[in-house]
């Protein structure tokens, strides 16, 4: 099985101050839980993205998308999942979904382009290609890697 196959799974509470005066998440919180499910997804696949940038290779946002499905309100504890749908040459695509049990919350992706230090586009490092298409072993991508705030 590919890396564009597998999933990650984050586990993440909705703090108080991460929702209105409704007690509802705030609609950009979730590009942040987007954020911290791409870390997990990388982690799982045994990537060292801290390497990379000490290498001169960044990974930006280009573009992001989120459909709100259902409201996530404070202390409720969600699951984002997130996987790589996409890679080409210069970019990347992940997609995400948040739910709590089994209620989709919201579904998203965001597009990122690699980037020299010059801010130039530049190939996808060869580790971060290789550890998409074929992830170490054994693959963590169903534990739980980020804490529960």
């Amino acid at each position: 099985m590919t890396g564009l196959a597998r999933r990650t799974t984050s586990q993440i509470r909705v703090r108080y101050a991460e929702t209105d005066a409704q007690g509802v998440a705030y609609h950009a919180n979730f590009l942040v839980w987007f954020e911290v499910a791409r870390g997990d997804y990388l982690r799982a696949i045994g990537f060292d993205y801290n390497r990379m940038e000490a290498e001169g290779a960044f990974v930006v946002v280009a573009e992001a998308h989120t459909k709100y499905l259902s409201p996530a309100c404070y202390d409720e504890e969600l699951t984002v999942t997130a996987w790589i749908s996409e890679l080409r040459t210069r970019s990347f695509r992940f997609e995400y979904e948040v739910s709590k049990g089994d209620r989709l919350v919201a579904t998203g992706w965001t597009a990122h382009v690699v980037i020299n230090r010059d801010r130039r586009p530049i190939q996808i490092p060869e580790p971060l290609r290789a550890a998409v298409e074929n992830p170490q072993e054994p693959f963590r991508g169903d534990a739980v890697i980020s804490p529960v705030a």
